[in-house]
């Protein structure tokens, strides 16, 4: 399992770092741990289907 930074996701699904928190919080997007500094991270495999599900729904 590959995990990613909200900084990562925000780069691979073309959006700002505060949407990907705001996914996170609305648990659109569960992150699977935290880092040291409370930071979530995300499964990529998780970060590849949110962002096909958002495309075939119209965008993210």
């Amino acid at each position: 399992m590959a995990l990613m930074t909200v900084s990562e996701v925000a780069e691979f699904l073309a959006v700002q770092e505060v949407r990907v928190e705001r996914l996170e919080r609305e648990s659109l997007l569960m992150s699977k741990e935290k880092d040291d500094a409370g930071n979530p991270l995300f499964d990529r495999g998780d970060v590849e289907r949110y962002k096909e599900l958002a495309e075939r729904l119209g965008g993210i």
